[in-house]
């Protein structure tokens, strides 16, 4: 059998090779280079892919998706203004949302900063479901719509336009919840005078119409909102809306709770709304000729324009961010910020240069200029003002330098000092100014320290005028009592000026709060650590100061405390009296005595208080000298010498050592301060003083050692006995 033979097809290679022999590897033909049109199609084509993609598809990395959208960066493209779309609206809901009371200064601006005019629908949504979600904080919610307003009207327009349409819906639903955030946040706006106050008498009227528990309970609580604003504005509205309530109370079929609400704000409106202020002091930011009032009714035709809440491609969008661009520099009071939107990096880093440049030139003035300017700007800011609260405003918006805060609290206390009297418009300005911020507070209390370090400099009416500027802010509780710490009530460490400093000080304190209060306030366990200089407990001198300080200016009832301490401190052991010599003669041993006697005493005036010397200084101005010596027909007992400064001293002895050491001046205090512990004496240098006559004094006398008669013998100036 013939074997059959069977070509086998050869393996021929292309590249001429055989088949057990391989070739050299051939080399990759690269792919070709995309344009930048190409590119920019495809990152357009995957970011349209990825718009539209159903949700729960593919997750894209945060990092992949900023790279993608770096890539497009035609502004004429759909894809472009999209990704500006979604960025405009993560902004706006982001400053929303973290705006409060105290950064709404700060936020408003950066509010501004982004397009409001192409995403007013957004702002309006987004405050809106801000605020049902949040109702205590519409107040501010309210304020940042009405600053907005004041610079974009058709922004607040269409705000109020929305909440009005959507308690249309809420109230035909009956839909509580929503009826009661749409009336919270118009009744807010229309205390901002963003609205006019008749769209309150209709949702009043239209909720109390036909009257069931949900629809008063909203009436109840807008009416809490709104009703000081009413009462001021449109008295007649707010009357008659009562009226409606008075009878819904009396004849309609409601629940005891509903009554009890409807009670309760009758008792609001009797204390005209003291715990519902329409608008609240920080909140108060718009001037009332800046805002502008909208009269949009509640029936009649309204558009809300729900197309400005989704996306739609501008074909002009660039003219109209750079029209916005210099509407924002006009609000903002600022150029445009060409270096936020150059594109071209070499040319923003030559603008940095040039100021650079400019900064290194600048020359450096030694003159105060602008601080003169500054002091200038505040001054006349503070006298053309109003009112009180008129001035706050219009000082805050100063531009204060840094470092250059308390040159703010100072001006205020200079402005009140140049007054011919104290007016409260200055001590209202500086209550307001401690009580917006800390900063503020602590900048008034180093203010105060200065100027007591310094008081001395001033003539008595600025001085009077600033210790009742501060006198004001203390009783308010606007300055911390710790401040006062830096006085020290003492002989030493007093001057006249600082006492009448003092003395104005608190009488005015007492005027504003009461004695009562005053008292209750230095007696605090809080307060007391900081008053060891105005009650001190070193040394009964000091004390004794303390003591006829605050009894010769009316306050003695301040001063039991430290009585009773004085009472019941351990007494110095007395030396041991010299032995009698000789040669001594009887003026140097008087001298000696009355120098000892001096150095126990409180001095009380036992004159009528008609009769006595008014003087500002209520520190001493009369030198009283008392002389010990011998009774008439006792040899053991002293007796008591009363007089003016001038003579007694005459009948001391001429020596300058006797003299320096007698005290120079001696407080006069006020007859019921008889009885204290420690021992005392009331002069007097009438020519015929009440003493003798007085059985109270008789029996003072005794306690000194005088002796248990009263057979006493009073020598007057010239030494004629008074008996």
């Amino acid at each position: 059998m013939a074997s059959a033979e069977v070509d086998m097809p050869s393996r021929g290679r292309r590249d001429g090779g055989d088949s057990y022999r391989p070739s050299a590897p051939r080399a990759r033909t690269p792919p070709p280079v995309r344009t930048e049109e190409e590119k920019q199609a495809a990152a357009k084509a995957e970011y349209e892919k990825l718009l539209n993609m159903r949700s729960g598809g593919t997750y894209i990395p945060p990092a992949r998706l900023r790279a993608l959208q770096a890539q497009i960066t035609d502004k004429t493209s759909k894809e472009y203004q999209r990704m500006a779309w979604e960025a405009l609206k993560k902004s706006i809901n982001g400053l929303i949302n973290k705006v409060n009371t105290a950064n709404i200064k700060f936020i408003v601006p950066e509010l501004f900063g982004e397009n409001l005019i192409r995403g007013r629908g957004l702002f309006c949504r987004s405050i809106m479901k801000a605020q049902a979600a949040s109702l205590p904080f519409t107040p501010i919610y309210a304020a940042m719509a009405a600053i907005v307003n004041t610079k974009l009207p058709t922004v607040g327009e269409l705000l109020i336009k929305r909440l009005i349409m959507q308690f249309r819906k809420g109230y035909k639903r009956n839909d509580k919840a929503v009826c009661l955030s749409s009336t919270t946040f118009l009744a807010h706006l229309i205390n901002q005078q963003v609205q006019h106050e008749i769209l309150a008498g209709q949702i009043l009227l239209t909720l109390l119409n036909k009257p069931s528990d949900d629809s008063v309970e909203i009436a109840v609580g807008f009416c809490r909102e709104v009703g000081q604003y009413l009462e001021e504005m449109q008295a007649s509205i707010s009357m008659v809306v009562f009226d409606q309530f008075r009878n819904i109370l009396h004849e309609a079929d409601i629940d005891k709770r509903t009554q009890y609400m409807i009670e309760v704000l009758f008792q609001v409106r009797k204390d005209k709304f003291k715990d519902n202020p329409a608008i609240k002091e920080e909140l108060d930011l718009v001037e009332e000729e800046d805002q502008i009032t909208h009269n949009v009714e509640l029936d009649g035709q309204i558009d809300v324009q729900d197309g400005l809440n989704v996306f739609k491609f501008d074909p002009d969008w660039e003219e109209h961010e750079e029209e916005y661009k210099k509407l924002k520099a006009e609000i903002l009071g600022e150029g445009s910020d060409d270096e936020d939107d150059e594109d071209d990096e070499d040319e923003s880093s030559e603008e940095e240069e040039e100021e650079e440049e400019t900064k290194a030139m600048e020359i450096k003035d030694q003159t105060n200029a602008d601080l003169v300017n500054l002091r200038r700007t505040i001054y006349l800011t503070i006298m053309s003002s109003a009112d009180p609260e008129e001035a706050v405003h219009k000082l805050m918006k100063i531009n204060l330098p840094a470092g250059q805060e308390p040159e703010l609290p100072s001006m205020i206390v200079e402005c009140c000092s140049q007054e011919k009297t104290y007016t409260k418009f200055f001590g209202l300005i500086g209550e307001r100014f401690a009580k917006i911020n800390r900063l503020w507070c602590d900048l008034f209390e180093k203010a105060f320290a200065t100027y007591y370090e310094t008081i001395h400099r001033y003539e008595n009416n600025k001085l009077r005028n600033i210790a009742m500027l501060f006198g004001h802010m203390f009783a308010v509780d606007a300055l911390g009592w710790h401040a006062l710490s830096v006085i020290h009530l003492n002989e030493d460490e007093t001057t006249s000026s600082s006492r009448i400093f003092i003395k104005i000080l608190f009488q005015h304190i007492a005027e504003e709060t009461g004695m009562p209060k005053l008292k209750a306030k230095l007696t605090d366990d809080m307060v007391r650590p900081n008053l060891e200089g105005l009650f001190p407990r070193d040394n009964p001198r000091n004390i004794r100061f303390s003591i006829n300080y605050f009894t010769s200016i009316g306050m003695g009832l301040l001063t039991e405390e430290s009585r009773e301490y004085l009472q019941n401190m351990p007494k110095p052991a007395l030396p041991a009296p010299a032995a009698r010599d000789d040669s001594d003669s009887d003026s140097d041993r008087l001298g000696r005595l009355a120098r000892a006697a001096l150095a126990e005493l409180v001095i009380v005036d036992a004159r009528y208080p008609a009769q006595r010397e008014e003087t500002d200084d209520p520190g001493p101005t009369r030198i009283l000298v008392l002389v010990l010596a011998r009774v008439q027909g006792h040899t053991q007992g002293p007796r008591l010498l009363l007089g003016d400064g001038a003579e007694a001293l005459r009948t001391l002895p001429a020596q300058p050592e006797t003299r320096s050491a007698l005290p120079a001046r001696v407080c006069l205090g006020r007859p019921h301060l008889v009885g204290l512990g420690a021992p005392h004496i009331a002069l007097t240098a009438d020519p015929d003083p009440l003493l003798p006559k007085d059985e109270e004094t008789r029996l003072l006398l005794a306690r000194l050692g005088v002796g248990e008669t009263p057979a006493l013998t009073l020598v007057g100036v010239e030494g004629t006995a008074l008996q």
